[in-house]
């Protein structure tokens, strides 16, 4: 019987790379537009490159694109390009189609909801606040919380922990496969790959659905 449901932030719940590319192209045409010297196109590749290789929470990536491409940071330029990507990615911040309904429904069936996400606690909170969802779960573990990332178990013991549920209790809900997935699995929790956020990957889940809408079958 599932007690408790734990679900990843980040295309699982938000589109998070819909937004990260709408926001990135909106930096980089106000970057462009106050003075950086750049083909859009080639500009938005080498912000991607970055992010690959930083990772996509690293703080400084405009500075360092602009070190990249001009080989200075010019603040004139870094400024506009930060408050473009904000006010974009504040207007995009909303949940998938579902999300708010199938939460409200898990939550009157009595069964605890958790998030566990790789973001940092800060950046997770504000996301959710931002889609006017963090009333809804009971827990919720971010990377400052253990400093590990998915797919170790610390993360998903310390959310079990925390409900007070048995693995076999818990329903874990994520878009990757060699996190979120195979970090759950490892200790015995059933686990659903969200293939919506995540479509042209493949999971060896116990679950796999294409709408949220669908965890409602699942659960009963």
């Amino acid at each position: 019987m599932i007690k408790a449901a734990l679900f990843d932030l980040d295309n699982t719940l938000i589109d998070f790379m819909k937004m990260k590319k709408m926001s990135c192209e909106a930096a980089v045409t106000a970057m462009i537009g106050s003075g950086l010297n750049a083909r859009h196109d080639k500009a938005l590749k080498a912000l991607f490159e970055l992010y690959d290789k930083y990772g996509l929470e690293e703080k400084t990536i405009f500075q360092k694109f602009l070190m990249k491409l001009a080989g200075k940071v010019d603040y004139r330029i870094l400024a506009n390009g930060i408050v473009a990507y904000r006010r974009v990615r504040a207007g995009f911040l909303e949940p998938y189609p579902n999300v708010d309904y199938v939460l409200l429904k898990l939550r009157s069936k009595g069964i605890k909801l958790g998030i566990v996400t790789d973001a940092p606690k800060l950046k997770a909170w504000i996301r959710l606040a931002s889609m006017k969802l963090s009333n809804f779960f009971d827990v919720v573990i971010t990377f400052d919380d253990t400093r590990k990332l998915k797919p170790s178990k610390m993360p998903f013991e310390a959310a079990l922990r925390q409900l007070k549920v048995k693995p076999s209790e818990c329903l874990m809900v994520g878009d990757w496969p060699e996190r979120d997935i195979k970090g759950a699995a490892k200790l015995g929790m059933k686990t659903c790959f969200a293939k919506y956020g995540n479509p042209k990957a493949k999971a060896n889940a116990d679950y796999v659905i294409n709408d949220i809408k669908e965890l409602l079958e699942i659960v009963g």
